[in-house]
């Protein structure tokens, strides 16, 4: 009973630690569309006299920062022109696997475990405020 033990003990642990992870991943992932649509809406489908695409950028890059400030994650945005003068914004989120909330971890008995990224894009006319397409 002991060797059986010892040998499923580290299987036990690595899909404890893929299920574990793959929900946080998962919650994570949902928080992250709602406040990357929020910031979009709030900073770039009405932006200010004279604001450019980059300063909406940083607006939204600081706030998805700001609500996504932990060990694990790492956020980004980037802004392109469209036809039409339509912006598109593109907020990537990186997830770096946990051991249970013990600190990040790149393997676990020598199973690797690489980052995950979330990305998700808005459209927006600028000329119309409010407006997301």
């Amino acid at each position: 009973m002991t060797v059986e033990f010892v040998a499923a003990f580290p299987v036990l642990v690595l899909v404890a630690v893929i299920a574990v992870n793959a929900g946080l991943f998962l919650s994570e992932c949902a928080a992250f569309d709602r406040a990357a649509c929020e910031a979009v809406r709030v900073h770039a489908t009405s932006p200010a006299f004279g604001a450019t695409a980059d300063e909406a950028c940083g607006a939204i890059g600081a706030d998805l920062a700001e609500g996504f400030s932990r060990d694990y994650l790492a956020t980004s945005v980037e802004s392109v022109d469209k036809a039409g003068g339509l912006m598109t914004y593109a907020m990537t989120l990186e997830f770096s696997p946990t051991l249970f909330g013990m600190g990040l971890k790149t393997e676990v008995f020598g199973v690797s475990l690489p980052k995950i990224s979330h990305r998700v894009e808005h459209t927006v006319d600028p000329y119309k405020p409010g407006v997301f397409l």
